[in-house]
């Protein structure tokens, strides 16, 4: 998807919105990839990803209840609604706990399966109110991009650093997994 919006004529600004606005990408994706590819100034893409990641956040918060439920009424959606919704249940515990901080943390943490998606879908789950759902969604957005910057200014040492977290996070989760199944 963000390989057609390269070729596709839109602005090298625009481009930065709107992959971070996808799902998938967030501004965890976009940042190192435009910091990368065009010749823009550091600070100038960190805020269009942060403006780009929050964009879905308000409608997620307002209409994933509404949505998940058409999408539902066919099979294939069903079961996406379904995956989706099994793996946010499992970050809301820390939400339940912590509240807006836990929200915060979720958003904040740059790791596969976390971010303003994730965390949009978790609020929603647990029935925080919308003004505290978005401001701490929107810190942790913040946060998050500037995890990403340094880490994408630090070069090959950011990468190593980055690397390194997500290593430990996987040996960390095949620990628990292996000592929950023993």
């Amino acid at each position: 998807m963000i390989e057609e919006l390269f070729g596709s004529g839109l602005s090298r600004e625009l481009i930065v919105v709107i992959a971070s606005a996808l799902p998938v990408t967030e501004l965890r994706g976009s940042i190192p990839v435009a910091m990368k590819l065009f010749d823009m100034p550091w600070y100038q893409v960190s805020l269009l990803a942060v403006i780009g990641n929050m964009l879905p956040v308000p409608i997620l918060l307002l209409f994933f209840g509404s949505m998940a439920r058409v999408v539902s009424w066919m099979g294939p959606g069903k079961r996406l609604v379904d995956l989706v919704f099994r793996r946010t249940r499992r970050h809301t515990a820390t939400i339940e706990r912590y509240e807006r901080l836990g929200l915060v943390v979720l958003v904040a943490i740059p790791l596969p399966g976390t971010g303003a998606w994730t965390g949009s879908i978790a609020a929603f789950l647990v029935g925080m109110r919308f003004r505290d759902a978005i401001l701490s969604i929107a810190l942790g957005v913040i946060i998050a991009g500037a995890i990403i910057t340094v880490l994408t200014l630090l070069g090959w040492l950011g990468a190593i650093i980055a690397g390194a977290v997500l290593a430990a996070v996987a040996i960390t989760a095949l620990w628990k997994a292996r000592r929950s199944a023993a």
